[in-house]
């Protein structure tokens, strides 16, 4: 059992430690074909997921490790630049040991390796620790950690794409040789299709002319999803079944319900990456941690989030795809699963929510402007939510505290409540804007208390003292980012607070206040500063 367990750590540690690296000078041939290793690893890394690794597993695993072992070269401080200047074609991972996004990678970097290696690519694989030899790292152009850069004849390329094989394969293939591949059979179209791979299939009469020679610049450009070219209509009908009688054709195909768009564009570089960019997503994303940047790089601008447990989600998800079909290219529609608080609690926390029930929300990352669906989630209420945010009659969604049921000496003010008690009241208003986190609010807010608790004790009833903790309160007349803030509101022009020093102490407040709201003859004790002081 004990060994078992030995065995299968080892296993797991060399998909996570392993980016599988097939160099040039390396001879291979006594090991078989190279597609079986990734097949072999990838049943590696099922296996264990399953907690199924044992019996004749642990020996097919064990003789994985011992040929993806073969295929590894690692740098250091002595080969790194070597290696980058003596191989045509070198993917190099770098990564530091404690990098959680480093152990995300490597799997996935690993099975791209292999993969590669299976098509016949001449690309040599290599990683570097760059903890380990910082030297190494600076001298091939390792900032970070993870980074993966490919050299082709020396010259650098960084990879900014998904953390996926796929994503991986693909760049890697578009700069290291045709942009698009091009399928010839019905066999191959078939073979092609297994991949289970969103792709961007173009036909072309001979593959030829001012058209085509736009498809290979866009399949060139676009990064992310694999182009594939032919020029016979049988082959492209089994790539892309709605494909009629045009002489040229070009769509975009995903594995998902919504699989076949059509593009009806000029043939232009610029149109068919556009066409590309506003499509490759599904109806719903589901958020990762490796798609993160490309939902907020997204070319759509507007977005629409649902946030809830898995099981919530699967009772709304064919409704809210459904929703999301009408406003495909316009609105980006996108799921973040709750029990993934990494992932879900930043968005909540921007928008002051703690939700026990599916929530959805909406972003319009041009603006920076956030919104909430405070109706039942059901597909009327979701449709003329999202018709309003296209619109751009939404309005605005503002944190916001409970309103408080009680007043005291310094009012309370929340998100909810900043119009009626600061700009429709018919009082002076001086108010004091806090953070919990703010070190210097705690002194500033004892001196605000005292003046308070003197002038009402005065009975002066033309101004109004109030707090407002801007952390989770927010409005659109309150663009406050300095705590801790204090504001004059003139009872006669409520547009055009006055701001007070935060520097201030009693005696400055107390002078400040007289002399904008021209209180005379009233005197009093400033207690604690043993300041007597004419207000």
């Amino acid at each position: 059992m004990r060994a078992r367990r030995v065995l299968a750590a080892a296993v797991a540690a060399l998909l996570l430690l392993f980016a599988v690296v097939a160099v040039a000078r390396l001879d291979l041939d006594d090991e078989g074909d190279d597609s079986e290793v990734l097949d072999e690893l990838l049943a590696v890394d099922e296996e264990e997921e399953r907690g199924e690794l044992g019996g004749g597993g642990e020996a097919a695993a064990a003789e994985a490790v011992r040929r993806a072992q073969s295929m590894v070269l690692v740098l250091d401080n002595d080969n790194a630049r070597r290696a980058v200047e003596e191989n045509a074609e070198v993917l190099l991972l770098g990564y530091a040991p404690w990098c959680e996004r480093s152990a995300q990678l490597m799997p996935r970097f690993a099975e791209a390796a292999a993969a590669l290696r299976a098509m016949g690519s001449a690309v040599a694989f290599a990683k570097l620790d760059g903890e380990r030899y910082p030297k190494a790292a600076s001298a091939v152009g390792v900032k970070g950690f993870p980074t993966v850069l490919l050299f082709v004849n020396g010259t650098e390329h960084q990879f900014t794409g998904l953390h996926t094989k796929d994503a991986i394969v693909t760049w890697v293939r578009k700069k290291t040789g045709a942009p698009a591949i091009r399928i010839q059979s019905k066999d191959s179209a078939e073979e092609f299709l297994k991949k289970d791979q969103t792709f961007a299939v173009g036909l072309f009469k001979n593959c030829e002319g001012a058209e085509y020679e736009e498809f290979v610049k866009a399949a060139t450009s676009e990064n992310e999803v694999q182009f594939v070219e032919t020029n016979d209509r049988n082959v492209a009908k089994i790539l892309f079944p709605g494909i009629a009688s045009e002489e040229q054709f070009l769509g975009l195909v995903k594995s998902e319900p919504e699989k076949f768009e059509k593009f009806n564009g000029a043939f232009e570089e610029k149109e068919i990456i556009q066409f590309v960019e506003l499509n490759k997503f599904p109806l719903i994303t589901v958020f990762t941690d490796l798609n993160s940047g490309k939902v907020y790089g997204s070319p759509i601008k507007l977005q629409v989030f649902t946030f809830a447990e898995a099981y919530d989600f699967e009772d709304l998800e064919s409704m809210i795809q459904e929703v999301a079909r009408g406003f495909k290219t316009k609105i980006m529609f996108i799921y973040v699963d709750t029990a993934e608080e990494k992932l879900a609690k930043p968005f909540l926390t921007l928008y002051g929510l703690e939700p026990e029930k599916p929530t959805v929300t909406a972003f319009d990352t041009s603006k920076g402007t956030k919104y909430l669906m405070e109706a039942e989630i059901n597909a009327k209420n979701l449709q003329d939510f999202c018709l309003s945010l296209l619109e751009g009659t939404l309005p605005p969604y503002f944190r916001s505290e409970p309103v408080p049921e009680e007043k005291g000496p310094i009012e309370k003010v929340v998100g909810r409540t900043f119009d009626s008690s600061v700009l429709e009241s018919p009082q002076n208003v001086f108010l004091e804007v806090h953070a919990p986190w703010c070190v210097d609010c705690e002194a500033i807010s004892k001196n605000v208390e005292k003046l308070a608790k003197h002038l009402n004790d005065l009975g002066q009833t033309n101004l109004k003292f109030a707090r407002i903790d801007a952390s989770v309160n927010e409005h659109p007349k309150l663009q406050i980012n300095n705590y801790p803030t204090l504001l004059l509101y003139p009872a006669q022009d409520k547009s055009n607070p006055i701001k007070l020093s935060k520097k201030s102490n009693l005696k400055d407040m107390a002078k400040f206040i007289k002399e904008k709201l021209q209180i005379a003859d009233v005197k009093t004790v400033a207690a604690g500063d043993n300041v007597k002081d004419e207000l």
